[in-house]
């Protein structure tokens, strides 16, 4: 296993970071544990996760794993966490005020098991709260010592700048991590929300690196997946993501690169695909949840491939998002390029 520092921070994690999405639902508790065990033996270090995950079951699973685990390598793990979406039925039981993301995160600390989390990540943007208003009640947090660092997610490009700027301009901490979703399949935030978190140093932490896992290759053109699988299952929003992923040529060509790359180097897909992400600019650890401990143990398989530069090329130019009118269209390029 690698390790990389956390964005402009002291702190190491794991090149790779296990998200515990699954936990309680498509994974149990015992699979759960096995699946931590494994990867912390592996040299894993950063465990990514959040208050809504299962309806907070997630964090659960987490805390007792830690608490079963108390004086062994577990009390080494990163700890993150996320708190935005809604917790209850009451109009403030959602979004970054100083109320809801006070009660979220005790809450969080509570089912964790823990005095501190390590980076706690605003879930969301709120277009109702100020930013001062967040960024305050999130630099108390560090003050009072729940939290130690503080991280986005799914942040536009304009609203990370907006975050960052703020907080330096208060002389408040400054995040220092964006998750988003980024994969050889969603490369659309290498126009904006990337180049803003590497101009301010905040470390890539991307999710759905497998993208649904269409780039492990067990979905084909032509075929219905298996109701086993997330395209083939009865969930409306997993049907609706797979159903996007299916229907561009360029993802399909993709794959089909993917799985030839992965035979010719004895690797597998999901390998190949991890192994990409956690080699591209800014990015810190990419998050591969896993509901087996075989999905596990191939997704580990990537922390020690390095793709050589032919690959890599052959892979940055099928996936290449296809921009289309102004702004990211060629007369928009034209407008943010310089030539030296």
């Amino acid at each position: 296993m690698k390790y990389r520092k956390l964005g402009n921070t002291g702190m190491a994690v794991s090149s790779l970071a296990l998200g515990t999405m699954y936990f309680g639902a498509e994974t149990s508790e015992k699979d759960a544990f096995s699946i931590l065990d494994t990867f912390v033996e592996a040299g894993g270090n950063f465990i990514d996760t959040a208050d809504v995950y299962v309806g907070s079951v997630s964090e659960q699973i987490v805390g007792r794993w830690l608490k079963a685990r108390q004086g062994g390598p577990a009390g080494n793990v990163v700890l993150a966490t996320k708190g935005r979406c809604p917790t209850g039925k009451d109009i403030n039981d959602v979004g970054l005020s100083r109320r809801h993301l006070g009660r979220a995160l005790d809450a969080s600390l509570e089912r964790l098991g823990v005095e501190t989390i390590d980076l706690y990540q605003v879930h969301a943007w709120d277009p109702h709260t100020p930013v001062e208003e967040t960024l305050s009640f999130l630099n108390d947090a560090i003050r009072a010592g729940k939290i130690n660092y503080v991280g986005l997610s799914n942040f536009t490009g304009w609203q990370v700048q907006l975050m960052v700027s703020t907080a330096k301009a208060m002389g408040l901490h400054v995040p220092v991590t964006l998750q988003l979703q980024y994969s050889l399949l969603s490369r659309e935030s290498e126009w904006e929300m990337i180049p803003a978190s590497e101009y301010n140093g905040l470390g890539l932490l991307p999710w759905s690196p497998l993208a649904g896992g269409f780039l492990t290759g067990k979905y084909k053109r032509e075929g219905k997946p298996s109701s086993d699988t997330r395209a083939g299952s009865a969930n409306p929003l997993y049907q609706q993501v797979s159903a996007e992923y299916a229907s561009s040529e360029r993802n399909w060509q993709t794959i089909d690169t993917v799985v030839k790359v992965a035979k010719e180097i004895s690797a597998t897909p999901a390998q190949v695909s991890l192994s990409w992400l956690a080699s591209r600019p800014g990015v810190t650890a990419p998050i591969f949840g896993a509901r087996t401990l075989a999905q596990l143990k191939d997704g580990l398989g990537a922390a020690d491939l390095t793709l050589n530069a032919e690959v890599t090329k052959a892979l940055n130019e099928v996936s290449t998002p296809v921009p289309g009118g102004y702004p990211y269209g060629e007369f928009g390029r034209g407008q943010r390029t310089r030539a030296l």
